[in-house]
């Protein structure tokens, strides 16, 4: 029985990256959607009732954690410095 392929910690590092920001991203567009079908499709009265506002009081900020997890993941140095261009980080083993 051959022995499946190991990752490198480099290479095990950057899919969980992957996934994870695959997973916020996904919860974002959907937080985004929800927020947009409630305004677009929900008939609403003049005044804004108090369960719209306690909605959007509790999701506009849970939507801008989501956003700044996002972005600062996307951000985060956790890539290698990579001096000759090959793609590959210099400090690999």
């Amino acid at each position: 029985m051959k022995r499946p392929k190991r990752y490198s910690s480099a290479e095990l590092n950057s899919r969980a990256r992957f996934i994870i920001a695959i997973t916020i991203a996904v919860v974002y567009a959907m937080s985004m959607m929800t927020i947009l079908y409630a305004l677009i499709f929900v008939s609403q009265p003049l005044e804004q009732s108090p369960n719209d506002e306690a909605f959007f009081s509790i999701l506009t900020p849970a939507v801008s954690f989501t956003t700044g997890i996002l972005s600062g993941m996307m951000m985060s140095g956790g890539r290698g410095k990579d001096s000759d261009g090959d793609g590959q980080p210099d400090d690999k083993e």
